[in-house]
């Protein structure tokens, strides 16, 4: 029997593929401290499982293909107060952000075609790209100005007949940018201009350090026809098992195409937007205050960790909850093996995402790691001084 090419051509997560190394330490005795994969430890609000439990219906029914209209509403009054009003067929439920994105490359990406994406980005795209068929062309990162990337002598160059996207993460995943309204702008000019669509994956907006407000590509009414934005309650309200997102555009053509899609899977889960409706109901403006401030702590608890360890280079994040680093090593994976396998100290390791599963071209990123900072303070300072500890062992060892 024989497997497709595009499923030959994807590669394992580097956030999850380490799992079976993670076992057999545990059954070794060892405590793993987990920097790899964006699980947060803060409790999701009980509205969602009040609501579960509170769930009246004597069957349990398909929803419709758009999705619950009590979740639809309830999303669209999230967008409005922010200041952007979607209508009725703007918004699609979705198994989570993964999901939303998904359908939209498959609406849009033939044999061949190209998307841009500003590198390193987050795996799984590449994931979804390739079984569409289509390529991704990653744009160059300027690693000396934070890994920021809305230029457009870094992006018009990339742009030829078969580009027909640009994908973006805001804030960003792995590196943790925040774009500027400027750059914001600029992004959607190019999108409009050059006829692309332009997909932007907006999970992590409340997480943002710098006193900004919340913002969304939606913000350009001129751009309508071109933005597509990815978003899910996953990380907004910490139910990443709850796997609700959205699909959410103006652009009527990709909505009714992508409807096909949804059609076909025939709806998102019933329990599950029933539940993440109250969360968007119930939770407002100070819940998401006090979550951030949470992650903020948490940044600068890793900051200053890194700052500890000899050699590590990193830019400081301004948003979502994770940080790139390079570090004085060969080779990040190798590194990885050895904490999961040959090192500890009392009893801890620690495991991170390597980095170059983040970038287009094997062996670009070999000595980088995406770091997760989604738990206390504490055990993050900790996992910080288990990776130092573990540089020197295995470079020591070498």
């Amino acid at each position: 029997m024989e497997f497709s090419k595009k499923i030959q051509q994807c590669g394992l997560s580097p956030m999850r593929k380490f799992y079976p190394y993670e076992v057999a330490a545990a059954a070794r005795g060892l405590r793993v401290h987990h920097l790899n994969i964006g699980q947060p430890d803060i409790e999701t609000p009980g509205a969602f499982f009040d609501a579960v439990r509170n769930f009246g219906e004597p069957v349990l029914a398909y929803a419709p293909a758009p999705g619950v209209e009590g979740y639809l509403e309830a999303v669209r009054d999230y967008y409005g107060r922010l200041g952007y009003p979607i209508a009725c067929g703007d918004i699609l439920a979705t198994y989570g952000g993964s999901e939303a994105l998904q359908i939209v490359l498959a609406c849009i990406l033939d044999e061949g075609d190209e998307i841009l994406v500003p590198e390193p980005y987050y795996p799984n795209y590449d994931t979804f790209v390739r079984t569409t068929g289509g390529v991704i062309r990653p744009i160059p990162p300027a690693v000396e100005e934070g890994y920021r990337y809305a230029d457009r002598g870094r992006i018009e160059p990339l742009i030829n007949s078969r580009t027909r996207a640009i994908l973006i993460t805001n804030p960003g995943n792995p590196t943790g940018v925040v774009l500027t309204p400027e750059e914001r702008r600029l992004m959607a000019d190019i999108a409009r201009e050059r006829d692309l669509f332009l997909i932007s994956d907006e999970v992590y907006r409340e997480m943002v350090y710098g006193g900004e407000a919340p913002s969304s590509m939606l913000e350009f009414a001129d751009a309508a026809e071109n933005v597509a934005v990815i978003d899910s309650v996953s990380k907004r309200f910490s139910a990443t098992g709850a796997r609700v997102g959205a699909l959410i555009s103006r652009n009527r053509e990709l909505m009714g195409q992508a409807m096909k899609i949804c059609q076909g899977r025939l709806c998102a889960a019933t329990l599950d937007q029933a539940a993440a409706t109250a969360l968007y109901r119930q939770m407002g403006p100070a819940y998401y205050r006090d979550v951030l401030e949470e992650y903020r702590r948490r940044k600068e608890a890793v900051v200053a960790a890194l700052h500890k360890l000899p050699g590590v280079k990193f830019a400081e994040p301004e948003g979502a909850f994770y940080v790139m680093a390079s570090l004085p090593v060969d080779d990040a994976e190798k590194l990885q093996y050895f904490l999961l396998e040959e090192f500890d100290d009392r009893g801890e390791t620690v495991m991170y995402a390597p980095g170059e599963g983040f970038y287009s071209a094997p062996g670009k990123g070999r000595n980088e790691i995406r770091i997760a900072y989604v738990t206390n303070p504490d055990d993050l300072t900790r996992s910080i001084e288990l990776l130092g500890l573990g540089i020197q062992a295995y470079n020591s060892r070498k």
